[in-house]
C-alpha cells in the first residue's frame, strides 16, 4: 500500500465556471487556471501521483502546453489513473477537504462524490469529499480563492 498527500489553490475570479469534482458550481466568481481549474481534482491528481512516485500533475500536464488549455480535469484525472493502472496500482480510497467560504458546496458533495469515483473506475464509498470553510480568515475567508488537499491510498 502506498499513500500520497496533494494540495491546489485557484483564484477565484469574474467571467469563469467554477468546477469543482467536475460540477458546474453556481457562483459569481470562477476558478483561473489554464485548464478549468479543478482545484479539487488537481489536488488529488498530485495525492494519487505522489503516492505511486510518479511526479505530479504540472510535469504530465504543463500549464505551458496548449493542449491542456480550457481542458476538464476530469479527463486529466482519467488519464492520471492511466499512469497508476500502469505502474500496477488501483485506488484504496481517496479523501478530499475543499476549502471555500464561498459558495457553499453541501448541496454537490454526492455529485462531486459520483464524478471522482466514475473517473477512479471506484465505488463511491472510496471516496470522501468534504468542504468547509476558514472562518472568513485567509485568502479563502476572504473569498479571493479556494484550496483544495487530497490523500489517495493506492493498493
Amino acid at each position: 500500500m502506498r499513500i500520497g498527500f496533494g494540495y491546489d489553490v485557484h483564484k477565484l475570479v469574474e467571467g469563469r465556471r467554477c468546477i469543482i469534482c467536475g460540477v458546474d458550481v453556481p457562483h459569481t466568481k470562477g476558478l483561473l487556471g489554464h485548464s478549468d481549474a479543478d482545484v479539487a481534482i488537481h489536488a488529488l491528481c498530485d495525492a494519487l501521483l505522489g503516492a505511486a512516485a510518479l511526479g505530479d500533475i504540472g510535469r504530465l500536464f504543463p500549464d505551458t502546453s496548449d493542449e491542456f488549455k480550457d481542458m476538464d480535469s476530469r479527463i486529466i484525472l482519467r488519464r492520471t489513473m492511466e499512469h497508476i493502472k500502469d505502474a500496477g496500482y488501483m485506488v484504496g480510497n481517496v479523501d478530499i477537504t475543499i476549502a471555500a467560504q464561498k459558495p457553499k458546496l453541501m448541496p454537490h458533495i454526492e455529485k462531486m462524490r459520483q464524478n471522482m469515483a466514475d473517473d477512479l473506475e471506484t465505488d463511491i464509498s472510496r471516496v470522501s469529499i468534504k468542504a468547509t470553510t476558514t472562518e472568513r480568515l485567509g485568502f479563502e475567508g476572504r473569498e479571493e480563492g479556494i484550496s483544495a488537499y487530497a490523500v489517495a491510498l493506492l493498493e
